[in-house]
C-alpha cells in the first residue's frame, strides 16, 4: 500500500501536466470568457490549487507512512465508497 501511495504521488505531476496542456490546447480557439483564462485553464484557480497541493502533499505523505497498512487500506476503501456513493447519487439525480 505504501508503494501504491508513493507511485501515485510520483505520477500525479506528469498526469496533471499532460491534462493541463490538453485543456489549454482544447480551448485555445475559444474567446477568453474570463480574464486570466487560457483555453479551459483559469490561472488564478490553478495557482490556488497548485499552492494548496504543494503545501499539503508532505503532510499527506507523512500521514500515509505513519499509518499501519491495514488502517491505510481501510481509509482508502472508505474514501472510494464515499466517492462511489456520491457519483451514484449524482447519476441518479440527473
Amino acid at each position: 500500500m505504501h508503494s501504491a501511495v508513493a507511485t501515485s504521488a510520483a505520477l500525479g505531476f506528469p498526469i496533471a501536466l499532460a491534462n493541463t496542456i490538453g485543456y489549454v490546447i482544447g480551448g485555445w480557439s475559444l474567446p477568453a470568457a474570463l480574464p486570466g483564462a487560457f483555453g479551459y485553464l483559469y490561472l488564478p484557480a490553478l495557482l490556488i490549487v497548485a499552492s494548496a497541493s504543494v503545501t499539503m502533499a508532505p503532510l499527506g505523505a507523512r500521514t500515509a507512512h505513519a499509518m499501519d497498512v491495514a488502517q491505510l487500506k481501510r481509509a482508502f476503501a472508505g474514501l472510494l465508497f464515499l466517492l462511489a456513493a456520491y457519483m451514484l447519487y449524482k447519476g441518479l439525480a440527473a
